[in-house]
């Protein structure tokens, strides 16, 4: 959905996005990454206006961010 703009799901063309953000307190749609909400990742909806189906994404600027962060879990090594 993040390059094609298609739902995966349904096929429609009627995506659009929900910036991540971090709020007050820690809301908001974010990976949390220290103490303080600067340090936040945000992560950004995309959504399909037909189907309701969601995917998010990481910024690409963010993801070794993420990958280096205290709760990064790597998948090879839950098998």
């Amino acid at each position: 959905m993040k390059k094609s703009c298609i739902c995966p799901k349904c096929g429609s063309s009627d995506v659009f996005i929900i910036d991540g953000h971090a709020g007050r307190y820690g809301t908001g749609n974010n990976i949390e990454n220290g103490l303080t909400v600067f340090t936040y990742i945000p992560v950004d909806r995309y959504v399909c206006g037909k189907c309701g189906f969601t995917e998010e994404w990481i910024r690409q600027d963010d993801i070794d961010k993420a990958r280096n962060s205290k709760r990064a879990r790597f998948a090879n090594k839950w098998v």
